[in-house]
């Protein structure tokens, strides 16, 4: 019963999550003002503002203190939605590379935080686009036509998913996991666990992204050696390694074009 009530707590947050998404990125809003609309107000380009109600009251039978409660669990989750998104998709991996790209640089505070989480953002919505795709068309714009229920909904979201996820996971990790959580060996895929398959893959993206972030310092690391042993030869032991050092890179860098080789070669690695 656990376990069912985890994974339909992971797959209410995957689904809204996406609906945030799909309501941010796609959502195209009307050219012309509607005049005759009473809900129109000037200067939203003829969006019309839906009504807004909220009440409290003392409830008097035992399915309202459930609703509220429900209420509550959905809300926790909806705030929960961007951290569960983040590990169910390829954006560790690509900040995380990112974030060794910069150290190898050696360039401190260049790019910013901000400009490494934003480009992570969207080259993951970039990887991300054919899976979201599939939950919008088979999941969300049924139900949101109430062509499907809730459940029906919350299946087909997860599934492609969880394609991607075992498509990045590796066997080990998901066995380390699935014998941690003393859970009969699943015969299938469809048998493994959300809440098996999530950690798995976060460790995997994790070990990924550490053996690009080495072959990444490689060539820097080669370099620093050079200079510093130049330096050592000509007697400047008092010169910063470092500080001769970044130019070069730098410069290497911008040779070999360094963005487009490092995007590149993560954007086909989820191939």
């Amino acid at each position: 019963m656990t376990s069912n009530f985890a994974r339909r707590t992971i797959s209410l947050g995957v689904v809204l999550g996406i609906a945030a998404f799909v309501a941010s990125v796609f959502w195209a809003l009307p050219a012309h003002a509607d005049a005759g609309n009473p809900s129109f107000v000037p200067g939203t380009s003829g969006l019309a503002l839906p009504g807004l109600s909220l009440s409290f009251n003392n409830p008097q039978k035992p399915q309202e203190v459930v609703s509220v409660l429900r209420i509550m669990m959905m809300l926790t989750v909806l705030s929960l939605a961007p951290a569960i998104l983040i590990m169910m998709t390829s954006f560790t991996r690509i900040v995380v590379v990112l974030s060794f790209l910069r150290q190898a640089l050696g360039t401190q505070q260049m790019p910013p935080n901000q400009l490494i989480v934003g480009l992570s953002l969207f080259v993951s919505f970039f990887v991300m686009a054919p899976t979201w795709k599939q939950v919008s068309s088979g999941a969300l714009e049924p139900f949101l036509n109430e062509k499907i229920d809730q459940t029906t909904a919350l299946s087909r979201a997860e599934a492609p998913l969880r394609k991607f996820m075992f498509a990045q996971t590796r066997e080990k990790d998901l066995e380390l996991f699935l014998n941690l959580s003393k859970e009969a060996k699943p015969k299938t895929r469809e048998d493994v666990p959300t809440y098996v398959l999530i950690p798995a893959f976060v460790i995997s993206e994790l070990k990924t992204a550490f053996q690009i972030g080495f072959m990444i310092y490689l060539p820097f690391l080669v370099l620093d050696m050079v200079v510093a042993s130049v330096l050592m030869a000509m007697g400047m032991m008092m010169l910063p390694p470092a500080v001769i050092a970044l130019p070069f890179k730098l410069l290497l860098f911008v040779l070999v074009d360094g963005w487009e080789l490092v995007i590149g070669s993560l954007v086909k690695s989820f191939g």
